[in-house]
């Protein structure tokens, strides 16, 4: 491997956080129930209904009170960026309201002026896994072509409150999981497998519109507002050379492919217009509908957490834990405790994959390692000795700097979960993720006090350095 570690002067390094996972305050200052709020104990009910008893997401890690502390940690490890997700059932509580619910637009007019007076730039997420509870209940979620207008008049409520402060904005988070989620990521009461797939696609097909029509509003309302989409990266590799294995590492590729064609190109591709002739597949798409896909982003950014690998051979199918889907298991990657493969070159190829395809920049807006942390005290203090999670990042952003170096633009690379957070499925905090630890426990005992891991250290050298403290 080259030797030479290479950031570019004006690289984004940051945190990722989103708003259903360490905010809490479900309920304060007027906010409505999210289909977030909804999933506390990795599971959904039929039908869906607010949560009863306990549930850690009440609280979270309870950034909504506590968010100019954690700020100020941000700024001391020396963030640039930090990318954070507004939620909608703040700003709209029911989602199909006229008027916005003022005192939610407060809170996020005070944390951005908080990271502005620190210099952190806010990069925000309109939809991370969390949609007004109401729009699912009432409306079926993203199956209903309404959702679109919800949407857009959420966003152009947004856009124009904080056009002068947030600069670069993402859509909808990892939009690919809708094929595997439709709940989290459609607010659509079926799983996957039990959804007609006429229905599902369409759902698909709405999300993607809805993404278009705010991205051409983004750049109506300030032109030099950058809108990207947001997509779960894993690359497959074939698990032989055999030419079906091949092609099946194609295929599976395409699925998520197919997300960023139609964002970055503005139209559905051949293959999947294939697909949906092979599968009795027919949307309703208009010609609207079609021009408003034209409409592409002026980004793409994508989390990436591990690779996979495809074969057509089903008795080598060896499944491989992953956060919402799973694949057949590389034999030659280590596993983190959660059976989650580790791949940190295969950051470097699905970063030199996207460019390749699209000639777009890229943002890296999650990665990190979910570990169970020990808090220990040392000199009077308390701290992680999570050596295992330096090591994971160091790998990874040993690879973004390979990709820059073969020609990729990266514009940053932001660490989920920089403080501990609560979990959108299980809704635990024991697996973290953190280069800050909160004090508490899945029982929902802690103090909510805050602690600096020794990656917080490590990560606030790597930042002041521009990476050279990487070699």
């Amino acid at each position: 491997m080259n030797k030479t570690v290479y950031f570019p002067k004006d690289f984004l390094w940051g945190g990722a956080v989103a708003a259903n996972q360490c905010e809490g305050a479900i309920l304060e200052d007027g906010k409505g129930y999210s289909t977030a709020d909804a999933l506390t104990e990795g599971v959904f009910e039929k039908p869906l209904i607010p949560p009863a008893g306990f549930s850690l997401k009440e609280k979270a890690v309870d950034c909504y009170h506590r968010y100019k502390e954690d700020i100020a940690l941000f700024a001391e490890m020396g963030f640039k960026v930090f990318r954070m997700s507004i939620a909608w059932s703040r700003i709209f509580p029911k989602g199909d309201e006229q008027e916005p619910n003022e005192a939610g637009l407060k809170f996020y007019d005070d944390v951005f002026d908080e990271l502005l007076k620190y210099g952190i730039q806010p990069l925000v997420t309109l939809s991370h896994y969390e949609m007004p509870l109401y729009l699912a209940t009432e409306y079926g979620g993203w199956t209903n072509r309404k959702m679109i207008d919800f949407f857009l008049h959420y966003a152009e409520t947004v856009f124009r409150r904080y056009k002068d402060k947030v600069k670069m904005w993402l859509t909808f988070n990892e939009i690919n999981m809708m094929l595997h989620a439709p709940f989290n990521g459609g607010g659509i009461n079926q799983k996957a497998e039990e959804m007609d797939q006429t229905e599902l696609y369409q759902a698909i097909h709405y999300q993607l519109v809805a993404s278009a029509v705010v991205t051409k509003l983004g750049h109506e309302i300030d032109p030099d507002m950058k809108v990207g989409c947001m997509i779960a990266g894993s690359p497959h590799y074939p698990l032989t050379c055999e030419p079906s294995d091949v092609l099946e590492a194609l295929k599976k590729d395409r699925q998520s492919l197919f997300f960023a064609d139609v964002h970055c190109r503005g139209d559905y591709p051949g293959y999947m217009k294939r697909f949906f002739r092979e599968n009795d597949i027919h949307l309703v798409i208009t010609d609207e509908d079609r021009e408003a896909l034209k409409n592409t982003v002026d980004f793409i950014s994508i989390s990436y957490y591990m690779s996979y690998c495809a074969t057509a051979d089903e008795e080598k199918n060896i499944l491989s834990q992953g956060n919402i889907m799973s694949a057949v298991k590389n034999p030659y990657l280590e596993e983190s405790e959660w059976g989650w493969q580790i791949d940190p070159q295969g950051l470097r190829y699905i970063l030199n994959q996207y460019y390749d395809r699209y000639q777009l920049p890229i943002f890296i807006v999650e990665n990190g390692l979910g570990a169970k942390d020990t808090l220990v005290k040392e000199n009077d203090t308390y701290t992680v000795k999570d050596s295992y999670r330096i090591d994971y990042l160091r790998k990874h952003l040993l690879q973004v700097s390979e990709a820059i170096q073969d020609g990729v633009e990266v514009l940053g690379y932001t660490a989920w979960g920089c403080i501990d957070l609560i979990a959108n499925t299980s809704a635990a905090i024991s697996k973290r993720y953190g280069m800050i630890y909160v004090d508490r426990n899945d029982d929902g005992s802690g103090t909510l006090n805050r602690y600096k891991k020794e990656s917080f250290y490590w990560y606030k050298n790597v930042i002041e350095t521009n990476g050279e403290s990487l070699k």
